[in-house]
């Protein structure tokens, strides 16, 4: 399985158009699917940013929805914030794709943006914003790894 890995920093172009970087174009097409988009943006519950999956990875988050009654609130909630606010993307030749603006605007994006491999997923950002996140989640990290272990030192 390919993975989304590094950060990596471009700028929009005259067009408003931006390239998705290689390696990121490289494991979305290996993990497509005939007839699935390139890759499906959405904006982050958590976070000011964009998060980018796969048409299947984005299916994947179908399954928790099946718990809940299809008619109720509570599902119809779910859904809405899951899928009403995805955008089904494909690049152009040279890998470069156009973000909605409601996207753009969710994550505060002028000029440079910053993609941020995540494994599995990325997320799009203002590079300053960038910068801060990964500096909070290795923080975050640190302890979460740390809570791990035993008193010696040992993984637990």
């Amino acid at each position: 399985m390919s993975m989304f890995l590094g950060t990596h920093q471009n700028r929009f172009d005259a067009k408003g158009r931006v390239s998705i970087p290689a390696s990121f174009r490289t494991a979305l097409r290996n993990q497509a699917q005939p007839g699935d988009a390139l890759v499906i943006l959405r904006p982050s519950h958590l976070h000011p940013c964009i998060e980018g999956w796969t048409a299947s990875a984005f299916a994947s988050l179908s399954a928790p929805l099946d718990e809940y009654d299809p008619f109720s609130e509570d599902h119809d909630d779910l859904a809405a914030s899951l899928y009403a606010d995805a955008y089904p993307l494909d690049s152009d030749k040279e890998g470069r794709i156009i973000l909605p603006e409601a996207l753009k605007s969710h994550a505060g994006l002028t000029d440079e943006i910053s993609f941020m491999g995540l494994g599995r997923t990325f997320q799009i950002w203002d590079p300053t914003a960038a910068a801060e996140r990964r500096q909070q989640a290795r923080a975050r990290a640190k302890i979460l790894t740390s809570e791990r272990r035993t008193p010696q030192g040992t993984p637990a």
